[in-house]
This record gives structure tokens, sequence and C-alpha cells, in this order.
């Protein structure tokens, strides 16, 4: 299976293919960049360490690379700023990302072909590729709160001093503000967290804000997420490829679970050949849930005037109940 990674010459796009090549499952990498230099520098320098992986054809290369290619991971976009939530890059990347899906399809995109989006904001962008490539919704999954979740677990494995791989927790909504962290289902080892030795209110505060102002922390102290955010992606990528049908809180179009439609966010998600196959809807608290239904009003929210600006109209479409989002978008935000 052939991943091409468009944006790979940058951080997120490189550790992506290190990620890739390192879990040796895939059988091509093709890194694409609009600095095509850097592209083939990175490809290069992960050419060189091949022999010590595995057997994959490594290489660089340019937008006709998504014809053949079985998966396409999305990650150009312009970075975030420390004190930038992830919704405030609506306007910078908004222009770059359909004019990248519109290349994709100039170049030939397939309708079998995956589509990961992992550009920011995702939840947004991940629906305007839903809406824009013609491929069957399943087929175009956002990285969403994968992230997250990992960060989640590895901060509530610090705080507690327990192996990081046995924490069980999640993330679910939107990737940024409006997140929520799902304290009913988690676990350690499949014990109950909320009976855990150690675990309190201001345990779950602390773990939570520092889940919450992971990506602005990483982005002062290094400039930006790279490590962590390719593992993430090969966890989808892999789930795919192998056909593993892993439950991932990944960002997809959401008909009707939760009470919430016509958005993309993160739920509960079986993912495998085909793409999304099951969104799982479990017994949230009411505060969960009721949290998770105000991320999908934000994200319809902002989504409302990203098409508007787009079309140079308006649209308006009740995502749960028709109640307003808890976040007000300014008018001018997306203002040139």
């Amino acid at each position: 299976m052939k991943v091409s990674i468009i944006g790979g010459g940058g951080l997120v796009g490189s550790s992506t293919g290190y990620a890739l090549q390192c879990g040796g499952v895939v059988s091509g990498i093709c890194l694409i960049d609009a600095n095509a230099e850097l592209a083939q520098g990175q490809a290069l320098d992960l050419l060189h360490g091949a022999s010590l992986v595995a057997d994959q054809r490594i290489s660089a290369g340019d937008m006709s690379e998504v014809a053949t290619s079985q998966i396409v991971v999305i990650t150009a976009g312009l970075r975030r700023k420390p004190d930038e939530s992830r919704l405030d890059l609506i306007n910078r990347n908004v222009d770059l990302f359909t004019g990248i899906l519109d290349q994709m399809k100039a170049a030939g995109l397939k309708e079998n072909t995956y589509v990961i989006v992992v550009s920011n904001p995702v939840d947004v962008l991940t629906y305007l590729a839903v809406k824009r490539l013609g491929l069957a919704w399943q087929r175009v999954i956002g990285l969403g709160t994968v992230l997250d979740t990992t960060r989640f677990r590895s901060n509530l494995a610090k705080r507690l001093q327990v192996p990081a791989t046995q924490v069980n927790a999640l993330i679910l909504g939107e990737h940024g503000d409006s997140m929520v962290p799902i304290w009913s289902s988690a676990t350690i080892n499949g014990l109950p967290l909320e009976q855990w030795p150690g675990f309190d209110a201001v345990c779950a505060k602390e773990v939570f804000d520092a889940t919450k102002g992971a990506g602005a922390q990483v982005i002062k102290q290094k400039g930006g997420a790279g490590f962590a955010v390719g593992l993430s992606i090969r966890e989808v990528v892999h789930a795919i490829a192998l056909d593993s049908r892993r439950v991932l809180p990944i960002s997809s179009l959401i008909g009707g679970p939760y009470g919430i439609r016509d958005v993309c966010l993160s739920v509960p998600t079986e993912i495998g050949c085909g793409g999304v196959r099951k969104q799982i809807e479990l017994a949230l608290t009411p505060k969960e849930r009721l949290g998770l239904q105000n991320s999908a009003r934000v994200l319809r929210e902002t989504i409302e005037q990203v098409e508007a600006r787009l079309t140079g109209g308006s649209k308006a479409t009740a995502v749960v109940e028709g109640k307003p989002a808890q976040r007000a978008i300014p008018r001018n935000a997306w203002a040139k």
C-alpha cells in the first residue's frame, strides 16, 4: 500500500514518514511538498536508514503521485501560533487547503483512495474534504482527537505513575478548545480510573488542562509537534492497511449518533478496510454528552461561516436541537 504525504517536507509530514517507515507495514512512502528540495532531502534521509527497518519504496514527488496512492495524508498548512486556537487558523488555512483538494482532483484522485486530513482546524477541513472531493464519506478521515487522546493517556500515566500503555481513556469532540474528556469509561489495565489511588478532582483538572494546552506548549518550546502526531497518524494508516478494525477517536461525518448531524468531529470509530466501518455511541454521562453536542454546535457555526465565505452566500443548519453554540465566532473572523 502506497502512502503519499502532502506537506511531507515539514515537521509533521516528515515525522509521519518516519513513523510509517519504522512501522514497516506500508509498501511505499512518497513525500510531496511545495518545497520540492526539502521533500527530496527528507526522503533521502529516510532512504539512508531503509536497510535497518523494512523493504519500502521511499521517494519524493509531486501531486501526480496522488493518482497511484492508496492513502493520501494531508499535513500541509500554516502553523498555529502559541496563543492561537486551532479554529482561529481557518482564515489562514482554508484557501490553502481547498487549493490542495482541487489539485488532488486534477491529478486523478481515484474513488477508492483514502484521504486522511491532519491540517488544522482538522474537523472543519475534514468536512470540506468530504464535500469537495467526491469520495465516499467513509474514506475521508480526520485525525481528530487521536493525538489528544494519546496525550491524555500519557499525561494520566505520568501523573499516576503507571505504564502509559495500560491507560485507556478518550478525548472526543473537537480537536481544539471544546474537546471533551470522557472520564466515565477511563480505566487503568481494565480497572476503573475513578477508584484508582491518587485520582481525584484535582488530578483530573491538572491532567485535562495539560492535555488541552499541550499543542500550544510544544509549539512554544520546540516550534511544533512532530513525533506524537506522526505516531498518531500511523495508528490510523495501519488500521486501514491491516483492516485491523481498531476503535479510534477519528473525525468523520456524523449523521445521527449522540443526536449530532452534518458535522465532522471525533467519536469512537471502528476503522479498517473501507475506512469508517462503524461509529460507536457510548452511554456517556449527561455532562459528557452535552459537551460533545456543544463541540458539534461550535464546529457547525464555523463551517457555516467558512461555506458562506467560499460561496459568497450563507448557510444555516441545525446540528443539535437548534441550540446556539456556547462560543461565538467573530463576524469578521474570516476577513483577509
